[in-house]
């Protein structure tokens, strides 16, 4: 039998695997999405970790993928980086009732710099 907290959990994770493979997963209402979109290819994810805290439910997604477009004014530099994503979600009885999602630009932009 699923716990409370299983059944959180899944029900999160289900989400972002379907949203990945509907290729919404980016979507946080973020403006330079598009930018992301097209400035990084050949991504791939994995659900990092999922904490839950009564209803609340976060889930830290880590996408990699290669620079090859420009980003935030950074022209292609053919790197491979991480690029985290945060989700976090209402659950209630095993149902999502409100997601909302993030990147972390603050780790992604250094990753870009020369040298990095």
């Amino acid at each position: 039998m699923n716990t409370t907290r299983q059944q959180q959990v899944e029900a999160a994770v289900k989400w972002i695997e379907e949203a990945w493979k509907a290729g919404t997963l980016s979507q946080t209402g973020q403006a330079f999405i598009g930018q992301l979109e097209e400035a990084f290819t050949e991504r791939q994810y994995e659900v990092d970790d999922v904490m839950v805290q009564g209803e609340k439910v976060i889930a830290r997604v880590v996408i990699t993928g290669k620079h090859t477009g420009i980003f935030a004014g950074i022209p292609a530099t053919g790197k491979t980086v991480r690029i985290t994503q945060f989700h976090e979600f209402t659950v209630n009885d095993g149902r999502i009732i409100h997601r909302f999602g993030w990147y972390d630009t603050g780790t992604l932009l250094p990753q870009l710099q020369a040298g990095a």
